[in-house]
């Protein structure tokens, strides 16, 4: 078997496999022999059919086999052995014929894209920008303000609002607005206008007070949607589709007032003891603040250092016609449109990747288990905070986390974030930081120029 590789550009290549049938005999009556003993022939026992009729029978399928194992064999081990830095994978070219039942020899040719050579250091003197948004005393108010209410408690009210829980009883109105003889009634019901699907009948009830009736129309309220219509009118869901007005009668309003800054409201926000008066509370919660907008600030180094990098590089040579062919091979789906559409994007997207993985060399990024594991920990501890489950116990979280990296698809998508929070980290250490402290608004206005000038 010959291997010949032929360099057209830069970015093209060819390689092309050249078999001979010394090279696949042998492996063909191999295969054909256990064909016999696997699939013996009609009036022959497993093992003893005779060759020609194997061949006859057989042979086609079987030289297709043990030829495409050799070919994709020879191509990977080329390729390994001179360590060549493919994009996409080798696709046969357009030009290879081969007919199995005609032809002994082959030539196997096959189109190569090729990495771009180009040259990025990570050192002192590539500056970045690195935006430090100042924690204000209006965002340690409203935070605090969120997690009143998030921690508060429902308690009787005169009047009522968006969030407000009312208790009364409902009877069925005629086209006149008056109590339908034969109407439906509900002696007790309860109705939050903030879980209402129209905005028009949730503000009817916004106002009302104990003692009051309010006229609405359930049936727009829910949006059409029987099971909600249902529970509310307390009929069967076949009897649901009711289009009368009805009145509501409000006996009780419950409201929610915030939590009182007390110790228990601190251990909800912070964790057992960690605050023991207002001071520390406050602390705490700047603190919190900050952490997050670290992670702000991190997100937007993130894009800065693509778009300086790329500058620094500059527009790299890249196989377009071979990425392209390789899109549309890839995805039996998608149209030429599409792909000559999509094709910037990706080739912006590829371009980052190729400096990334340079200089992800070049830091000697590697990945650790407690690297997933504690990014697992804190993807867990997030879902779990959705549901208001904070401050849970180690062994909870772990055992979350250990689900998730059990799972094929995630754990490949936390690898790679940590793989790139490990990256960037290290980036931030090896470049200078242009350091440079901003408000929130300067922060945002950044995102909303870039937005502009798209």
């Amino acid at each position: 078997m010959n291997v010949n590789f032929e360099k057209i550009d830069n970015v093209n290549a060819t390689l092309t496999i050249s078999i001979v049938e010394d090279d696949y005999k042998s492996e063909v009556k191999k295969r054909l022999t256990r064909y016999g003993e696997q699939r013996p022939l009609r009036g022959f026992r497993p093992g003893h059919v005779p060759m020609g009729l194997l061949q006859k029978y057989y042979g086609p399928q079987a030289t297709t086999e043990v030829v495409d194992r050799l070919v994709s064999e020879a191509v990977h081990k080329y390729i390994n052995d001179n360590k060549l830095h493919l994009l996409g994978e080798p696709m046969l070219n357009a030009d290879t014929r081969i007919d199995i039942n005609k032809e002994k020899d082959f030539d196997v040719k096959f189109d190569l894209g090729l990495a771009p050579e180009f040259s990025i250091t990570a050192d002192k003197k590539i500056s970045i920008p690195y935006y430090k948004i100042e924690v204000t005393q209006k965002m340690i108010d409203d935070q605090n303000e969120r997690y009143r209410e998030r921690y508060g408690k429902q308690v009787d009210g005169e009047e009522a609002t968006i969030d407000s829980l009312l208790r009364g009883s409902l009877t069925e109105l005629d086209e006149n607005g008056e109590e339908k003889a034969d109407g439906i009634k509900v002696e007790s019901t309860v109705i939050s206008p903030q879980y209402l699907k129209n905005d028009d009948q949730k503000n009817l009830f916004v106002g009302a007070k104990v003692d009051s009736d309010v006229v609405f129309n359930p049936n727009i309220a829910a949006d059409g949607n029987l099971t909600e219509l249902a529970a509310m009118l307390n009929v069967d869901k076949e009897n649901a589709d009711v289009k009368s007005d009805f009145k509501m009668h409000v006996t009780n309003i419950m409201v929610n007032a915030p939590a009182d800054m007390n110790q228990e409201f601190f251990d909800n926000v912070l964790g057992a003891g960690q605050a023991k008066d207002e001071g520390e509370y406050f602390e705490k919660l700047k603190d919190i603040l900050a952490k997050q907008l670290v992670n702000d600030s991190n997100y937007r180094f993130t894009i800065d250092a693509e778009r300086i990098l790329k500058e620094k590089v500059g527009e790299l040579e890249l196989p377009e016609a071979f990425l392209k062919r390789f899109l549309k091979t890839n995805n039996e789906n998608i149209t030429d449109e599409q792909v000559e559409a999509d094709f910037p994007n990706a080739k912006s997207q590829l371009q980052w990747q190729l400096i990334k993985d340079k200089l992800a060399s070049q830091l000697d990024v590697k990945i650790e288990k407690e690297d997933t594991m504690r990014l697992a920990r804190f993807f867990a501890a997030q879902q779990f905070a959705q549901y208001g489950m904070t401050n849970l116990p180690d062994d909870v979280i772990d055992n979350y986390a250990n689900k998730m990296l059990d799972e094929a698809k995630t754990r490949e998508q936390i690898v790679e974030r940590a793989f790139d929070d490990k990256f960037y980290a290290m980036l931030k250490d090896a470049v200078t930081l242009e350091e440079k402290n901003v408000s929130v608004d300067e922060f945002n206005a950044l995102f909303s120029a870039e937005k502009t000038a798209e």
